[in-house]
């Protein structure tokens, strides 16, 4: 029989599979939500990669071109020194044959010719020459101790004349014997870097920075006085400069601990090193403030999808369980709590089928209580109901197996139904329901304990034909029973060799369905 517990499970079932839908729609969301969060940060990464290469490129292009022009210009002046007749022509035209109008550049010093002691000999912008002695520099000294050098960039010096900082761009003059003849020279302004660097809008944490290949920063941006000049070839960071031409990487900076994004180059072919570098915090600032609202917002229809969820489970498990309940009160005797005479034809069908197909017996029992009427008459209907609820405990307390079902069809009569059990083990089973109804006592009737009795009819059947001839013939026993004396029991073969003995079919079949019967 069905279970009250196993109705509430059935009847729960769709309320939890609500309840998973509502939690596991809000868990897809929130993955689908991390692969987009993922792919928005990747995205910002990539903006910022980006960015860093382009503002790379423009600003090494700027550089390079003016340090191009620098070094023609002064390659001009070293290869013209050498053209006859030069150092015999007047001062006004000598300085007009040997520098050329790039000089007059807003962000150029000055420009001047130095002989082997350092003191200036010919001037780009003044005529005489402005009196200064550079000897002491050390662009100066490493001309005057190696003819290879080339271009040689200085760091940052403050200059004699202009008293601005610059940085000193150089090349050797040689006598025509090879010797060293001087060297000439043109500054240019740090301004000039300030200029260029300022158009760059970046984050707090992130810069712009220009190094001499010996680790010599040259400019910064933002600009700070105290990082002018110094040198860091010590750290990490720059050593990974000089490994490539060009790269990124990701690294904590060795000035102030915060992680940025490097790319960097070489300047054309300058000892000159190049770098922008974005603070991690900064490429991620815009992304994290997006995504805290996305999420937010994500996780409040998340939260509320689940309590929507959870709401509606609640209420379908109410409406579900009521409608199970209901569904159990339609099928269940509501005095004795046993199943009805609905509930039992359908379970009657389903066991007729499954005996057919099985090849097992099924055992049929009706039980009916002996002189009912009279309890009703002699106590009243009261007592009579609780005769009747003793009779459903007594057939309850006589099964043991859960297939086994007990039902009341009509007044006083049961049945038992016994699915896979033959002849013996159902006269087993209507023994105990004797014994049981016998050792059941009316509360405050008066009547002893064991003068309850009830006649039962019993009948075997195989799953051929139809339900109501198995019917017909438990009915038959009943009759038999009820005839010879009740408080007995009469299988369907002992019945009908007693009919036949008396002549009882000659009255006809009783009524094959399930019937209220008069008290008997």
């Amino acid at each position: 029989m069905l279970r009250p517990h196993f109705l509430r499970a059935r009847a729960l079932g769709p309320a939890r599979n609500w309840v998973a839908l509502g939690v596991f729609a809000p868990v897809g969301m929130l993955m689908l939500l991390g692969l987009m969060l993922y792919d928005l940060r990747q995205t910002a990464w990539d903006k910022a990669e980006q960015t860093s290469l382009n503002l790379l490129q423009i600003i090494e292009q700027d550089i390079a071109r003016n340090v191009e022009i620098i070094d023609l210009s002064l390659l001009a002046v070293v290869d013209n020194l050498k053209a006859p007749g030069v150092t015999e022509l007047s001062p006004k035209l000598r300085q007009l044959v040997l520098f050329d109008r790039a000089m007059t550049a807003r962000d150029l010093g000055l420009m001047l010719v130095l002989d082997e002691n350092g003191d200036s000999i010919i001037d780009a912008n003044a005529v005489p020459p402005r009196q200064v002695n550079n000897a002491d520099r050390t662009y100066f000294q490493a001309h005057k101790e190696r003819a290879d050098l080339g271009l040689v960039i200085s760091p940052p010096v403050l200059s004699h004349l202009l008293k601005v900082p610059v940085i000193v761009l150089s090349r050797r003059i040689d006598k025509p014997d090879g010797s060293f003849g001087g060297v000439v020279l043109a500054s240019l302004k740090l301004s000039y870097f300030t200029t260029l660097f300022r158009r760059i809008s970046l984050g707090k944490d992130s810069g712009v920075n220009l190094f001499l290949r010996d680790g010599t920063r040259l400019m910064r941006h933002p600009f700070v006085e105290a990082d002018i000049g110094a040198n860091i070839s010590w750290s990490q960071t720059f050593r990974r400069f000089l490994e490539m031409r060009s790269g990124r990487f990701i690294a904590v900076s060795a000035r102030d601990g915060v992680e940025r994004c490097y790319t960097f180059t070489q300047v054309g072919d300058w000892p000159l090193i190049l770098n922008v570098a974005l603070g991690t915090r900064d490429i991620e600032a815009d992304w994290l403030e997006k995504s805290w609202g996305i999420a937010l917002a994500v996780v409040v229809l998340c939260g509320l999808t689940v309590l929507f969820s959870l709401l509606l489970g609640q209420q379908l498990r109410r409406s579900t369980a009521m409608q199970a309940e209901l569904t159990r009160l339609s099928r269940t005797d509501s005095l004795t709590g046993l199943p009805n005479r609905r509930h039992f034809e359908e379970f009657f069908e389903r066991a007729w089928k499954a005996a057919a197909r099985e090849r097992k017996p099924l055992a049929l029992l009706i039980v009916d209580v002996d002189h009912f009427k009279g309890y009703n008459d002699r106590f009243g209907h009261a007592v009579g109901d609780t005769v009747l609820k003793g009779i459903a405990h007594s057939l309850t307390a006589s099964l043991h197996r859960p297939r086994d079902l007990p039902a009341r069809v009509g007044g006083e009569e049961f049945v038992v139904l016994l699915p896979g059990t033959d002849r013996a083990g159902a006269l087993q089973v209507a023994e105990r329901i004797h014994a049981a109804v016998a050792g059941f006592a009316l509360p405050s009737s008066g009547i002893a304990c064991g003068t309850l009795t009830v006649s039962i009819g019993l009948a075997i059947g195989d799953g051929k034909g139809a339900t109501r001839d198995l019917y017909a013939r438990a009915d038959a026993s009943l009759y038999e029973a009820k005839r010879g004396g009740r408080n007995q029991t009469k299988c369907a073969d002992e019945a009908d060799a007693t009919a036949e003995e008396t002549g009882a079919e000659a009255q006809g079949p009783r009524v094959a369905e399930p019937m209220f019967r008069r008290a008997g």
